[in-house]
């Protein structure tokens, strides 16, 4: 009987050591917990690379806009632009600083009263995307930070600095050197009808998760439908083209051509865009803070024939 209690006593006092020590392995792999910020609202204010620009040289960026608080250890709020209110999500965490919330992968840099840091993760199948997607920071000031320590509107806070402003002068300058090379626009090309006999459109591609494709898709490979009535005959082509500063257009690849009519038919569509388009839209170049630049674009021309009564 002795002999029995002991070995329940060695037993228990195994077990409770083994979950003590399971209790310690997981507070090391997660340097960070929401309580101590429970109930604050922060405003993101700033979204760098790590470079400290809020530009890529591909002309990648994302404004500063999400507004965040902590509900409860597993639940953050985020403003909702469409409903007009803070939503609740679920905050999962899932290893090392590594959080989900809101369909977005965040890991946590620095948590304070005053502030957030968070690296913003693009994760495809459960692996993390090795690029710029995945070196975005993002920083988030307390609303009472910013009302009454900084005391400045949020939305200079956002605002690019002068630092973007030279950098994108810098590769713009490159760029506009020749007709080869372009970088993505935050204001696109704008294709302005000149004629009743035209119409145009941007299309927009969705947001989807399980691709990788984010809302900045849509300005990074902006596409356009444009119809021209009383064309010469009936045609469809699509076409990558980069529009210069200048708003010339240089098709670049036709899509969908059979092997071994590739210049043929660039030579085609390349007349299509030096008569029809560039004398019947005025073509204004894309640009970013301001700066006009080469920028590349994706073009669907369908052209109809005027009919013979």
């Amino acid at each position: 009987m002795i002999r029995y209690f002991w070995l329940l006593v060695i037993s228990s006092t195994f077990f409770l050591a083994c979950e003590s020590g399971s209790k310690r392995t997981n507070a090391k792999l997660r340097d960070f917990t929401f309580e101590p910020v429970k109930g604050i609202r922060y405003i993101e204010t700033k979204r760098r690379f790590s470079n400290g620009l809020s530009f890529n040289e591909q002309g990648f960026m994302q404004k500063p806009s999400w507004i965040i608080e902590v509900a409860a250890e597993g639940t953050m709020m985020a403003w909702s632009p469409q409903k007009q209110v803070m939503q609740k999500f679920y905050l999962q965490y899932d290893h090392g600083n590594l959080y989900n919330f809101a369909e977005e992968w965040f890991k946590v840099k620095a948590l304070t009263k005053d502030s957030l840091v968070f690296q913003r993760v693009q994760v495809n199948n459960k692996i993390i995307a090795n690029d710029f997607r995945s070196d975005v920071n993002m920083t988030f000031y307390a609303q009472d930070y910013i009302k009454n320590k900084l005391k400045k509107p949020v939305e200079d806070l956002q605002k690019p600095t002068k630092a973007d402003t030279a950098f994108i002068k810098k590769i713009a300058t490159k760029t506009n050197l020749s007709s080869d090379s372009a970088f993505a626009a935050t204001a696109p090309v704008q294709f302005i009808p000149k004629s009743k006999i035209v119409k145009v459109s941007q299309t927009e591609e969705p947001a989807d998760k399980l691709s990788g494709r984010t809302a900045s898709y849509n300005y990074m490979f902006p596409k356009y439908r444009i119809e021209i009535d009383r064309a010469y005959k009936d045609f469809t082509y699509q076409f990558t083209a980069i529009v210069d500063v200048n708003g010339s257009i240089h098709v670049k690849a036709v899509h969908g051509i059979l092997k071994g009519q590739e210049e043929q038919k660039k030579e085609v569509v390349q007349s299509i865009a030096d008569i029809y388009i560039r004398n019947l839209f005025y073509v204004v170049p894309g640009s970013t803070l301001g700066i006009q630049h080469n920028s590349e674009i994706t073009i669907g021309v369908l052209g109809k024939a005027l009919k013979k009564s």
